[in-house]
């Protein structure tokens, strides 16, 4: 096993001594420029192994004081560069050497595990598809809006130093100090503790930024009531391939804003040399070539937030961008990956512009429904407009809403409400499938928990939220457990239970009818299993979304079948009066019921997205008032030193 030095990283921050302090800078970031006179860093180096039962047991980094960075960030400098240049085709950019580079000996006599650098490009591959990397760097930014975050964005920018494509991220959240930078690039750390956080393994961010590009900087300001701090940490694939190294380092520069001088200047935790050797690096390594391009790119932060410059973007197998930024210019598209459906020539283009199809290849399509709710104060951004939200289930003609309740040992009691229907164009288009989110995010689109055969299930599409399944680390798919293997199994009940007794409305025939009275002799249609109450016209009341949720689960094959379905008859008393076709007056009967369902659905989200809206109002006041007392403070200082100069005056003119 490997041996390596680690850096003790012990903050020292800058303090400062009162509101009227804090206030002073804020006004200082906002209308001057930085100051280039700045001390150092340390290279911070990610030696955290998954199999160090000590890093398991405790949760922290094995961080230890040991030899210096700025000897170790010379042994790099002075390695020389391999002739081969970095592969640009990710499926083949695995291909590491670190046999001409450099090996730091121990001097403390102690040992630990440290990761390698060619786990970075592994443990990307957990990312099969592009766009679901970008989900993950997007759920960073929705997991700030509780830390007052309004926007974030995702565009292209071009790399000063070749003109080549770079993606841009970056949001307004609460950004990260220096401690917590370090946590976001070093590997199984999570500060997400909220019930609600979408990411929860602390990964996210390295696999993401890996399978989009070979290297990446970050840039980040964060504020507390007594300091203001920003950073620049880079973490560059083909800086450690190319100097062959046989761990992860990750150059880092850290500034702290001095109330003295009212501009940011040079962090109080490293030494002059140390950070001269990380600033080195930066230079050498990222797109800016100088300082004063690396702090300029602060310069439309604000006084808090995060920007994540993604470049060296990989290529196809063609030798193409993986991320085409031509094909539309408000969109980012997967070069390629356009797909072609079979259908009939006047139901092509229909089936081929659907939000099925198109979100395999056009980000915003994905994007504009990966989130299940986003308050009104927050926006996502995408090369400059604005993506608005797409509600899959308005999507659906002759919605019904099905309450079921996973039973499972040691699991709680819970309500998954799956809202399921015929897409709009259906029969024309073959579009089916479940679209299952987990705590607001999209894991798995169009899911087809039915292999169509025949016609069975064509056009039924479901929405649910089931947030007692795991998903897997890439938030692609989920954990193969039993739980889920019952969800697929009930999702699959649910799909041909809703076409056998619905089929009709879109112009199939109706193979089952509803039975009236179920005879001892009947076999039961699926085994002795319990089914929740499917959502009918005699299930619901006025309150119909609302009461459905109240139903018992407990209800039997047969019993459900004695309830009229959406587009049937009404309870019949024989078996004979099955048959019966819908008249026109129960047809108005069902319009009527839709509409209320719909409008029913409407004021629920209105109601939530009104209590997160509420929310984010309490945060914003709040805010508001500490900087309010803070102004108050201010003036009472000087009011005071008013009063001093007063009587000040007042004693010279006595004397005189």
């Amino acid at each position: 096993m490997a041996s390596m030095i680690a850096v003790n990283l012990e903050p020292d921050r800058l303090r400062v001594g009162s509101r009227g302090s804090i206030n002073r800078m804020v006004e200082k970031v906002q209308q001057e420029k930085y100051t280039s006179q700045y001390a150092g860093n340390d290279v911070f180096e990610d030696n955290r192994s998954r199999n160090t039962s000590n890093a398991a047991q405790t949760g922290s980094t094995l961080l230890e004081q040991g030899q210096s960075a700025v000897d170790d960030a010379r042994v790099s400098s002075t390695s020389a560069l391999p002739s081969a240049p970095i592969c640009r085709q990710f499926w083949k950019a695995g291909n590491y050497s670190d046999a001409h580079g450099s090996r730091v000996n121990l001097q403390s006599g102690k040992t630990y595990l440290h990761v390698h650098p060619m786990f970075l490009h592994s443990n990307a591959t957990s990312h099969t598809w592009a766009f679901g990397a970008i989900a993950e760097l997007l759920d960073n930014a929705i997991d700030e809006i509780q830390n007052g975050a309004t926007f974030v964005m995702v565009d292209k920018i071009s790399n000063p130093r070749d003109g080549s494509s770079a993606l841009l991220i970056q949001d307004d959240g609460g950004g990260m100090d220096p401690e917590a930078i370090r946590r976001c690039i070093s590997f199984g750390f999570s500060d997400k503790k909220s019930s609600e956080a979408i990411g929860q393994y602390g990964n996210g961010f390295k696999t993401s930024s890996m399978r989009l590009g070979a290297d990446v900087i970050v840039f980040t300001r964060h504020m507390e009531e007594r300091s203001a701090t920003q950073s620049i940490g880079l973490l560059s694939y083909s800086f450690l391939m190319r100097m062959g190294h046989d761990r992860i380092i990750v150059p880092m520069v850290d500034y702290e804003f001095n109330t003295d001088i009212g501009k940011f200047g040079i962090s109080r935790r490293h030494t002059n040399e140390s950070f001269q050797a990380n600033l080195s690096l930066l230079l050498q390594w990222s797109p800016y070539s100088s300082e004063t391009e690396l702090l300029k790119q602060f310069d439309d932060v604000g006084l808090h937030g995060t920007k994540v410059v993604i470049y060296n973007l990989w290529y196809n197998d063609d030798g193409n961008l993986e991320l085409d930024f031509n094909k539309d210019p408000q969109d980012i598209c997967i070069e390629g990956d356009t797909r072609k459906v079979e259908s009939l020539p006047a139901w092509r283009t229909v089936k081929e512009q659907h939000i099925a199809n198109r979100l395999h290849y056009s980000l915003r399509a994905y994007m504009s429904i990966l989130y299940l709710r986003i308050p009104e104060t927050f926006c996502i951004k995408l090369r400059g407009q604005v993506v608005m939200p797409h509600n899959l289930a308005d999507d659906l003609k002759f919605p019904e809403y099905i309450l079921y309740k996973p039973q499972a040992g040691g699991l709680r009691e819970v309500n998954v409400i799956t809202t399921i229907g015929f897409v709009k164009d259906a029969p024309h288009v073959n579009i089916h499938g479940f679209n299952i989110y987990h705590k607001n995010r999209l894991i798995k689109p169009f899911m087809q928990a039915v292999n169509l055969t025949n016609t069975r299930s064509r056009g039924v599409v479901g929405i649910l939220e089931a947030n007692y399944i795991q998903p897997t680390h890439s938030k692609q798919d989920f954990e193969r457990t039993s739980i889920f293997q019952k969800l697929e199994v009930r999702l699959k009940e649910m799909a041909w239970e809703y076409w056998d007794y619905h089929c009709g409305l879109i112009g199939y025939h109706v193979t089952k009818k509803v039975r009236a009275v179920s005879s001892p002799s009947d076999p039961p249609a699926m085994s002795n299993r319990t089914f929740p109450t499917v959502g009918t016209e005699q299930a619901a009341s006025p309150g119909l979304g609302v009461k459905r949720k109240e139903h018992s689960n407990s209800v039997t094959p047969d019993a459900v079948r004695k309830l009229p379905r959406l587009g049937e008859g009404v309870a019949v008393t024989s078996a004979s009066s099955s048959s019966r076709h819908i008249s026109q007056q129960q047809q108005n009967a069902v319009a009527v019921l839709m509409q209320d369902n719909q409008k029913l659905k409407a004021d629920l989200f209105e109601y939530e997205m009104r209590k997160e809206e509420l929310n984010l109002q309490v945060i914003k006041l709040t805010r508001e008032l500490e900087e309010e007392n803070a102004e108050y403070d201010r003036l009472m200082a000087e009011l005071t030193l008013l009063d001093d100069m007063k009587l000040e005056n007042q004693r010279v003119n006595i004397v005189m």
